[in-house]
């Protein structure tokens, strides 16, 4: 082997001056064994910006917060977010280990592909790939109907008489995800400073509204802060089920939807210098600035709730806006505090569509998607994934189009992100679990010994009894308008990748092309030197 000239696939701008006469280094960056066609743009400020902004996770908890007062009252909100905290932490080591041995912009898909082995490798990586994806596409769908829904409330502050309508809500959505997806689009060189404002948007607004959720309340006329029972003791469930144990594990699941996005800077894995080290660096900022600032958000917004029945009626399009109403006691304040959640979730909008992107043209460069000539492409005038980031934007104003015609439909989308997601990583982490870790060499961050047996055990046991649990219906008694359709989306989903399989099958469809080293695979070890003739 030592006479004998392997071409990797690993060649990178800074590789082109590279003499293959002499030993060459082989990077462990593009471990899809692709030639390296994105700039790599990212340090590791700005890619844990990514995964803090695109976690946005006191913006999402605080946007579902009345959902999330029916499982069990505020203690509900704290302590169910905590738990599912703790479970989501597990699940991001298991991820963080993974994206260091394999730091691929296809993470989950090229992971699930490699975990199994290559006898089954290849139908699972394809399958988590567009669960990945769909999971993805759907989070940016969330996100700019939020932001829709925001500005028409700020709208709606100063005009008691206006009454918000879908199509209302449309428009702002159209904005706000074209807006988003021109960024990504033409802006390329430009996002890593997106994405540091971003994270300032973030740490400053939280920071803000902490504090004027704590000290505006029971001065000038205004109502008094909440009690501490009322905040961690006074237990309350008003959604049918008869056991407050399984509406805990209901409630889990507005948690998971504001912390379970672990994945997220695993997909600019080739797009930032020493992938293997600064992915897991960034996965671990993101996890934990998202706990500590969104546990002591809700804490600060609860205290703040002085009317609970007028903040679960329903009246306003963004239910928030009444809890900063009752905290500042004025449209303004209201309107400010308003304007604080907006620009993160803009932000982390522009995120969303950033990792749509990167996944649809990881899984197109590989043949898994229609038209995968085209969607695969890099734009050299952009430097980016510019026709996958464009079906991406198409795609959600179809969704968008949904929600005009039925807000339960568009509703049943968004709301399989968790369990899409959630498949997703499974398909990645169990056979990495069953086949005894054996398939993936140890990266820079790996769990040793029993640990991450532990880890990956535990981080599959919950995603499949939850993955469970979260397609239980939301109330009961059940109707059309509060059925869960998350389970009805994903396997309709699955179906039609099982369809597309078929027919990709037959065409020659094989995965990520293995790369491989005398003995093993790149992607698995942080440097490898291969003797070159």
């Amino acid at each position: 082997m030592e006479n004998e000239k392997i071409d990797y696939g690993l060649k990178s701008h800074s590789d082109d001056n590279v003499d293959e006469s002499s030993t060459e280094i082989v990077p462990n960056l593009n471990a899809a064994g692709h030639k390296q066609e994105l700039d790599r743009n990212f340090n590791l400020l700005s890619i844990s910006a990514v995964g803090i902004v695109v976690g946005s996770t006191w913006p999402a908890l605080g946007g579902s917060i009345t959902v999330a007062i029916y499982n069990g009252g505020p203690p509900g909100v704290i302590y169910e977010f905590i738990a599912v905290s703790v479970f989501y932490w597990l699940v991001a080591a298991s991820i963080a280990e993974l994206a260091s041995a394999i730091p691929s912009s296809g993470g989950v898909y090229h992971w699930a592909s490699i975990t199994p082995g290559p006898k089954n490798g290849r139908i699972i990586g394809f399958f988590a790939g567009w669960w990945n994806f769909f999971a993805w596409i759907f989070g940016g769908a969330s996100m700019s109907a939020i932001t829709g829904n925001i500005t028409v409330q700020m709208y709606a502050t100063f005009h008691p008489e206006y009454v918000p309508q879908k199509w209302h809500v449309f428009i702002g959505y159209l904005i706000i995800t074209w807006c988003c997806c021109c960024i990504v689009l033409f802006a390329n060189g430009g996002l890593p400073a997106v994405n540091n404002a971003g994270l300032f948007f973030i740490l400053g607004g939280v920071f803000i509204t902490i504090v004027v959720c704590a000290a505006m309340p029971g001065h000038s006329g205004r109502p008094p802060h909440a009690t501490s029972a009322f905040v961690f003791r006074d237990w309350s469930a008003d959604i049918g089920y008869s056991s407050d144990g399984f509406v805990f594990l209901m409630g889990m699941l507005n948690g998971a939807y504001a912390v379970g996005t672990p994945d997220s800077v695993s997909h600019l894995a080739e797009e930032i210098p020493r992938p293997e080290i600064n992915i897991p660096k960034a996965i671990a900022a993101q996890m934990s600035v998202g706990f500590v600032t969104s546990l002591v958000y809700v804490i600060a917004i609860l205290y703040a709730i002085s009317d609970l029945p007028s903040v679960l009626s329903g009246s306003a399009s963004f239910p928030l806006a009444e809890i900063y109403h009752q905290a500042t006691g004025s449209n303004a304040g209201t309107v400010g505090l308003l304007a604080l959640i907006l620009f993160p979730v803009i932000c982390t909008c522009i995120g969303c569509y950033i990792d749509a992107g990167r996944v649809l043209w990881t899984l197109a460069r590989d043949n898994a998607t229609p038209f995968s000539g085209t969607i695969s492409q890099v734009s050299t005038r952009w430097r980016n994934p510019f026709n996958a980031t464009l079906v991406c934007g198409c795609v959600s104003t179809v969704l968008g189009c949904i929600y005009v015609g039925s807000s339960t439909a568009f509703n049943a989308f968004v709301g399989s992100f968790v369990l899409l997601s959630s498949v997703s990583y499974l398909a990645a982490i169990l056979p990495h679990l069953l086949t005894r870790r054996s398939n993936v060499v140890p990266g820079p961050f790996w769990m040793k010994g029993a640990w991450g047996f532990i880890v990956n055990g535990i981080s599959c046991a919950y995603i499949i009894v939850f993955a469970i649990i979260y397609c239980f219906p939301f109330a009961l008694p059940v109707d059309a308008g509060n059925m869960n359709y998350a389970s009805l989306i994903t396997g309709g989903l699955t179906v039609f990748v099982a369809v597309w399989w078929v027919f990709r099958a037959r065409k020659g469809y094989t995965g990520p092309p293995p790369v491989m080293v005398p003995g093993q695979e790149v992607g698995k070890t942080d440097v490898e030197r291969v003797p070159m003739s």
